[in-house]
């Protein structure tokens, strides 16, 4: 799997496949999620793509209440917030992504450390068809 480029248009091409993909360095076996063509702590080129098993714990989070467009168009507003956070994967490696699960409009009831489980998101259609990462509060 190494001949794939360490690119953004890799990443989301196995999100569209439904696989959460990590680098990780040969030299020193550090992960980078969303991977890197570098390795972030050695520096060494020599990486290969691994599948994360898409199981962790919330480490971070916020509301939005003014979002990007497409947030918009699915309903998202200034009285209709939804949640992005940080999930900190078994594996050790973090990741932002929304977040599901989970009520934004109350966020005394989001704890640090509740156990998440990864979501592939589709929206759109043909051409225009993308694939968001979330995860699910379990």
């Amino acid at each position: 799997m190494t001949e794939i480029a360490f690119t953004t248009a890799a990443f989301n091409q196995f999100l569209a496949e439904h696989k959460l993909m990590a680098s990780r360095c040969v030299e020193c076996g550090a992960l980078a999620l969303p991977p890197r063509a570098i390795c972030v702590a050695c520096h060494g080129d020599r990486l290969e793509w691994v599948e994360m098993v898409g199981k962790g714990k919330l480490a971070a989070f916020t509301w939005i209440y003014v979002g990007p467009t497409f947030m918009n168009a699915e309903g998202f507003s200034r009285t209709n917030p939804y949640c992005t956070g940080i999930v900190e994967l078994d594996e050790g490696v973090k990741i932002s992504a929304r977040l599901l699960g989970v009520d934004p409009k109350n966020p005394g009831a989001i704890k640090i450390g509740t156990p998440m489980t990864v979501e592939f998101l589709e929206r759109g259609a043909g051409e225009e068809k993308r694939t968001f990462l979330a995860f699910r509060a379990e």
